[in-house]
């Protein structure tokens, strides 16, 4: 049995340290892909009535989450590489909560804009998921250095600043699209990929609340039998730090 759990374990720390090489990894390429992750490029491109690869990227996000929540928040967006590196400086808590809707305050005229800009372009007529780049690549030139170093320089200050994952809680113009995909999936209850928890053998050591990116209270949705938090990113840091094997990756439908 002992053996059993070690080996566990041991896997689960493996799996956390791949999460981490691939955050780190599409970091290092974000000066290739930072175009298709720009609420700005949406906007412009739909006032020439162009759906842009950023528009399909958010598109394609918002369906992944049907079905995996808010798993590429934890496992494959830059934004978490820079964050995460963050921590070595500053692993203060954010404080989320009833600041989480800032966000919705920066994504509801973001959305009301695009729609506004793509009714005077007569509708989206064209496709073109190269908007802007050269050859694919984002930063291709020069003055393309400006935008990206603005836009790291935003998520440093606010992890220095704000705390763990500060851009995700409160300036994250992604976030809402999975966290509706998110909710979608929960209230269907189709399956789908979620944590699952044993409440009965939970000791309350609060290990995962410190241990958890987004700051969550996981120890007090544990004890309630279900985490469901539409802020949750299914890391798995507290599958890999909690001790007694409490928490745990589940596919299918949730009880």
């Amino acid at each position: 049995m002992k053996l059993t759990q070690s080996r566990e374990v041991k896997i689960v720390n493996i799996v956390q340290k791949i999460r981490r090489a691939v955050i780190l990894v599409s970091f290092l390429l974000f000066p290739i892909t930072i175009y298709y992750f720009s609420p700005h490029l949406i906007i412009d491109g739909a006032a020439n009535g162009i759906i842009t690869g950023s528009l399909i990227m958010f598109a394609v996000l918002f369906l992944i989450s049907l079905v995996f929540g808010r798993a590429f928040c934890g496992w494959a967006c830059p934004g978490a590489g820079i964050q995460e590196w963050c921590f070595s400086v500053n692993k203060k808590k954010s404080r989320g909560g009833k600041l989480n809707w800032i966000k919705y305050f920066i994504w509801v005229p973001w959305l009301i804009i695009i729609l506004i800009a793509a009714i005077s372009a007569g509708g989206f007529h064209t496709v073109n998921p190269l908007y802007y780049t050269e050859h694919g690549i984002s930063v291709s030139e020069p003055s393309a250095y400006i935008i990206y170093f603005s836009v790291v320089g935003i998520f440093v200050i606010l992890s220095f600043t704000l705390g763990k994952r500060a851009v995700c809680h409160y300036v994250c113009w992604m976030a809402p699209f999975m966290i509706i995909g998110t909710k979608i999936k929960n209230f269907f209850k189709w399956p789908s990929l979620h944590l699952e928890v044993a409440p009965d053998k939970c000791k309350q050591c609060k290990i995962c609340d410190d241990n958890c990116p987004m700051s969550l209270e996981v120890s007090k949705m544990v004890k309630s039998g279900s985490i469901k938090s539409s802020e949750c990113i299914l890391c798995g840091n507290c599958i890999c730090s909690c001790p007694n094997g409490v928490i745990k990756y589940s596919w299918g439908y949730r009880r």
